[in-house]
């Protein structure tokens, strides 16, 4: 197996990014997401650059992972965090690499782009495999917890 290729996703990539983030969601919090909706919400962000980026991993000419990053300005640090989202890795090429050059990829060009203050991402509280896979790249639990109101999928209020 060759190293992988990471490069920004574009429209083209737009289904294997619907399947990578409806698997993900299905693996790690046992969620059906509803197609329609994640698949215009793919082509949103590719509509609307301020939004976020995709990159894809690939390995062999073949799509193997994905990762979405998303801002969040931070008046504390007069910066923008970079949120690392909608990561998935196909199973096939699991254990090979491909997480950690996508966040290689991600982290070196966080570091050379002016104004980004940092990488953040939020982690299912019993995916254990993930949050090792996190700390071997450098990534460090913080001392805050999440809370939401989501209005699309639900957030306790049944």
């Amino acid at each position: 197996m060759s190293e992988p290729l990471i490069r920004l996703a574009g429209p083209a990539d737009a289904e294997f990014l619907v399947r990578g983030n409806a698997a993900m969601a299905l693996e790690t919090e046992h969620l059906s997401l509803d197609l329609d909706r994640l698949r215009d919400g793919v082509h949103a962000l590719f509509e609307d650059a301020s939004r976020g980026v995709y990159c894809i991993a690939e390995v062999d000419g073949r799509r193997a992972g994905q990762m979405m990053i998303t801002y969040e300005w931070s008046d504390w640090r007069n910066g923008v965090f970079w949120w690392i989202q909608s990561v998935w890795v196909e199973p096939a090429f699991r254990g090979r690499g491909v997480f950690k050059a996508l966040y290689g990829h991600v982290d070196a060009l966080a570091r050379q782009t002016p104004g980004v203050c940092g990488l953040r991402l939020y982690v299912e509280k019993e995916n254990a495999r993930a949050q090792a896979t996190y700390e071997r790249v450098g990534m460090r639990r913080t001392a805050y917890q999440m809370f939401e109101v989501d209005f699309v999928l639900g957030s306790g209020r049944d």
